[in-house]
C-alpha cells in the first residue's frame, strides 16, 4: 500500500482545516443540495445551465471536503519544543534582509496545508522556505524563485 503524503502543520492551522471542513459539510454541502433541487425544478435538465453550474458546485465542495479530510487525517502537528531555535526549520518564523539594501521581511514557514503568503505564512516547499531551512541567524543565503536569484541575511529566527 502507498503511504498517503504527511501534512506538517501547527495546531492553530489544524483548527482551521477543521472549522473550514465543518463549514462546508454543515452548510456549504446544504447550500448545493438546495440549489440543485431548486435547478431540478426548472425542467429539462439536458439545457439547464442553472442545474449544470449546481452539479459543478457540488463536485468542488466534495471534492475540497475530501481534500480536508484527507490532510487532517494525515497532519503531523509541529511542536513548540520539538523545535531548535537556532536554525530555520518548519514552524519557526524568520526574518531576513534581501541584500544588498533591500527591506525586511518576515515569514512563518508551515506545511503547505496552510500557507498564506498574505499572511506571512509561507510554505515549507516554496523556494523562500527551501532556501532558508537548516540556516542559522547571520547566515547569507542565495534563493532561486521563479522571479530570479536573491540574497537575504538572515535577521532574526523565532
Amino acid at each position: 500500500m502507498v503511504s498517503e503524503k504527511k501534512y506538517p502543520m501547527t495546531v492553530s492551522g489544524k483548527k482551521k482545516l477543521e472549522e473550514e471542513l465543518e463549514f462546508l459539510k454543515t452548510v456549504k454541502r446544504k447550500e448545493v443540495v438546495e440549489r440543485i433541487k431548486v435547478a431540478r425544478s426548472f425542467g429539462d435538465l439536458s439545457e439547464n445551465s442553472e442545474y449544470d453550474s449546481a452539479k459543478e458546485d457540488q463536485a468542488f465542495v466534495e471534492g475540497k471536503i475530501s481534500s480536508l479530510e484527507s490532510m487532517i487525517r494525515n497532519s503531523v502537528i509541529i511542536t513548540e519544543n520539538e523545535l531548535n531555535t537556532d536554525e530555520v526549520q518548519l514552524g519557526k518564523t524568520v526574518t531576513f534582509k534581501e541584500l544588498p539594501d533591500g527591506d525586511e521581511e518576515t515569514y512563518t514557514i508551515v506545511g503547505s496545508a496552510e500557507a498564506n503568503p498574505i499572511e506571512g505564512l509561507i510554505s515549507n516547499d516554496s523556494p523562500i522556505a527551501k532556501g532558508l531551512i537548516g540556516r542559522s541567524k547571520g547566515d547569507e543565503v542565495k534563493i532561486i524563485t521563479p522571479g530570479g536569484e536573491m540574497s537575504v541575511v538572515i535577521v532574526e529566527i523565532k
